[in-house]
């Protein structure tokens, strides 16, 4: 399996590999032609409710982890796109959140890694 990177949307950098967005709202501000990408993975986005409710607080994303890898166990057939792509070399997840360190991505990346593990 080839490593799963995150990277913030608007510091993205072309990369190995395939590149996803895994935002369910497009980013503001960047034009599709700007973004060279594989796919965009709205379905392995956090849905709308849990979304609204973390509102990007970090006393909340403990718990916003918990809920999102549970969204994510209840739709497994939402994943195989990235498994695929991961199985073939490097993937990278754009998202669009100012926080590097709460974010749907940073859990997401984490779920697959745990997945391919075992």
């Amino acid at each position: 399996m080839g490593p799963v990177n995150i990277q913030r949307v608007y510091d993205h950098e072309p990369t190995e590999g395939t590149v996803f967005l895994v935002d369910r709202l497009w980013p503001r501000g960047v034009r599709k032609s700007d973004l060279h990408l594989d796919g965009w993975l709205k379905d392995l986005a956090p849905s709308t409710e849990l979304r609204e409710w973390f509102g990007h607080r970090p006393e909340r994303f403990e718990e916003f982890a918990k809920r999102y890898r549970a969204e994510l166990d209840e739709h497994p057939e939402a994943l195989r796109p990235l498994l695929d792509a991961a199985e073939r070399g490097p993937v990278t997840l754009l998202y669009a959140a100012k926080d590097t360190e709460h974010n749907q991505a940073r859990v997401l990346r984490d779920h697959v890694r745990a997945a391919v593990s075992g």
